[in-house]
Formats: C-alpha cells, sequence, structure tokens
C-alpha cells in the first residue's frame, strides 16, 4: 500500500465528533460525524456535491456491524431521506474537492465498495449488490486511485469495513502461524492489530466443558457463532467457516476448546513453541 501523509481536522477538537480528513497530493476529501451532529454534517457545503458514503452503526438483532453504502449527486437530500433507518449511529461522506466526480464516477465506487465490503464480511450490509457504471478506461484508473484513498482512510476514521480480517502483518510476527488443538480439533490462526485471528477451516471442539457453567460469556459467543454461520458442524467438529477476528489469543482459544483456556499457552508454533514464550524472547 502507498505511503500517506494523512491530515485531520478536528473543528471541535474531539475526535469522536464532526471531522474531515485529507490525503497530500489527493483530490478528495472525507467528512464523518456522528449521528448527534447530523445537522452540522449537513449544513457543510461539501455535501452539496455527487458523494459516496457509508452508514455505520448495529444490527440489533445479531448485535453484529452493520452498514449502509450509497451514493447521490447531492448527497445532503440522500442522506436526509435515510432519518427513517433505525440502526446508523455515524456517517462517513467521500467527496472530491476539484468537483470532477460525477454521477458514474460515484456509482462506480458505491459498487466497489459493496464488492469489498462483501468480501471483507466484517459488516452486514443493508444492500448487496448497486449498479455501478461503465467508465472509459482512464476514468476507470482514476476512480481506482481514489478508491485505494478511501481504503486509506476509512481505518483512521474508525471503519474497517474493507480491511480484510487477516490481512499481512506490517511486520512479520514471530514464529509465524500459530496453532490450538483440543484432543480433535486443530485451529490455526495469528495476531492482528486487533486481537487475534482464527483461519477459515480451522476446527473447534463440539461439545461444551464444564468450565462453561463459570463462564457463561464463552457459551453465548460460541452459540452466537453458530447462529451466524460461522461455526458449522461437521463430522463430530464445529469448523470455522470465514476467518474470525477475537479481541485476544484467549478470547479465540475458548471458543476452541468449549471451554476456559489461556491463549499465551494455547497458541503454540509447529514446533510446539508458545506464545507465550515467543513473546518472552
Amino acid at each position: 500500500m502507498t505511503s500517506a501523509t494523512i491530515k485531520l481536522f478536528l473543528p471541535r477538537g474531539d475526535a469522536k465528533s464532526l471531522r474531515t480528513a485529507e490525503i497530500s497530493n489527493w483530490t478528495g476529501k472525507a467528512v464523518a460525524a456522528p449521528r448527534t451532529e447530523l445537522d452540522d454534517l449537513l449544513a457543510r457545503e461539501e455535501l452539496g456535491k455527487a458523494e459516496v458514503y457509508i452508514l455505520i452503526g448495529t444490527d440489533p438483532l445479531a448485535n453484529a456491524p452493520r452498514a449502509y453504502v450509497g451514493e447521490a449527486e447531492v448527497i445532503r437530500d440522500r442522506i436526509k431521506q435515510h432519518k427513517t433507518k433505525e440502526f446508523w449511529v455515524s456517517a462517513i461522506v467521500f467527496v472530491s474537492k476539484d468537483e470532477n466526480l460525477t454521477k458514474a464516477h460515484v456509482r462506480y465506487l458505491e459498487q466497489r465498495l459493496l464488492v469489498e465490503a462483501a468480501a471483507v464480511n466484517r459488516f452486514t450490509l443493508e444492500q448487496n449488490q448497486a449498479g455501478g457504471s461503465k467508465l472509459p478506461e482512464s476514468d476507470r484508473e482514476d476512480m481506482e486511485v481514489f478508491f485505494s484513498r478511501i481504503r486509506q482512510l476509512l481505518p483512521v476514521l474508525g471503519c474497517d469495513i474493507i480491511t480484510p480480517i487477516a490481512q499481512p502483518a506490517a511486520k512479520p510476527q514471530p514464529g509465524g502461524v500459530l496453532y490450538c488443538r483440543m484432543k480433535d480439533a486443530e485451529a490455526r490462526g495469528q495476531r492482528t492489530a486487533n486481537g487475534f485471528v482464527v483461519f477459515q477451516g480451522s476446527t473447534a471442539s463440539l461439545e461444551d466443558r464444564p468450565s462453561t457453567e463459570k463462564y457463561p460469556n464463552v457459551l453465548a459467543h460460541r452459540k452466537q457463532l453458530v447462529v451466524n454461520g460461522t461455526l458449522i458442524e461437521k463430522s463430530g467438529l464445529f469448523v470455522f467457516t470465514k476467518d474470525v477476528e477475537f479481541t485476544s489469543p484467549s478470547a479465540a482459544a475458548v471458543v476452541i476448546h468449549g471451554g476456559s483456556a489461556n491463549g499465551l499457552t494455547a497458541w503454540k508454533t509447529k514446533d510446539g513453541r508458545s506464545l507465550k514464550q515467543l513473546d518472552e524472547q
């Protein structure tokens, strides 16, 4: 990924409040705000242009991240229409400072965001497809550059919607891929910037151990992963249907063990060195 110098402006001095973000030598600009400051967001001059936007919140039924990706020629009017959507709590808007984004451009960007978000699968999407648009080759290249900057800014603005769960670490992790075993179950994973990822295809114990009675959150988490299809039963084990990020190595290990576990000792390299030993090196 191309290096970048990012300029954040906090009009109220609060990083959770309305803010703008720009990248040096980029014609785009991002404006983000919580829903509680919607009137201030809509009053900004930038929202009178053709733009692509993301509404972010939580699905009340699944208690999982949810998002709506959209575009409009006059974004202010479109976002006003979304007041009826209850789930979202914040909005991020991307606009061109030189006013060169047309309806076709923002439809292209909307489609790229939806395709990437669906592939990453961190968020449930309010909609899963967009019409997109056919652009001349030169315009497509320009929009791909624009999209690459959107990709860089989104995590800075607190949104990982198109950040791969198992993305390569900026620095190789000691020991490489780690393994967590429980009887016939074997999971593979590694540390990430947000915690710990368990890779797709890993297996976990099908049975809950007695220790789950003392740790009801473990049982609840496993049940939620089963309900949403992340864990499916196969050949007497649970199988991970996708990469899953946990808050810590232990949070991942307890789901695999079906009970209490110390992630620092449960996760080991192929040659048997524990995560704790790697950390002590």
